[in-house]
């Protein structure tokens, strides 16, 4: 079978507090681990997309809509779907590690990182798709 749930894949989340957001797979592990016996990713994801924007807003306004909200979260396969996107974020993968989970405030700083992350790309106008909502 084709692995197509590769790092930097952009999937949406089916199951749980995240249901219908989107997020990028960081790390995979296909076959399982000691503590999780199934196939997982570690994901990073948008829980807060940036609001709508338009010309006639002040600087300000512009930056505060602007914002994003990230998770990270362990996802077993069967509650995501892949999507044809992909997100390449090399630093992601520093940001976010299996130690990251291990402490709260490890968590926190992740978190930070990343937020600062999508808000760069973001503001820089790529990939748009990705902090878009979905409409159902």
């Amino acid at each position: 079978m084709p692995r197509f749930l590769k790092p930097s894949k952009v999937v949406v989340i089916l199951n749980g507090r995240y249901a219908g957001k989107k997020a990028v797979i960081v790390k995979n592990v296909d076959e399982g681990s000691k503590e999780r016996g199934y196939g997982h990713a570690i994901v990073a994801g948008v829980e807060r997309y940036p609001l709508k924007i338009t010309k006639n807003m002040g600087k300000k306004r512009v930056a505060k809509r602007s914002k994003v909200k990230p998770f990270i979260k362990i996802v077993n396969y069967n509650h995501m779907m892949p999507t044809r996107y992909g997100l390449e974020l090399e630093s992601l993968k520093s940001a976010v590690t299996l130690d990251s989970f291990k402490e709260p405030s490890q968590r926190e700083e992740a978190k930070k990182a990343i937020k600062k992350l999508f808000e760069e790309r973001y503001n820089s106008g790529k990939n748009k798709w990705f902090f878009t909502k979905l409409r159902f």
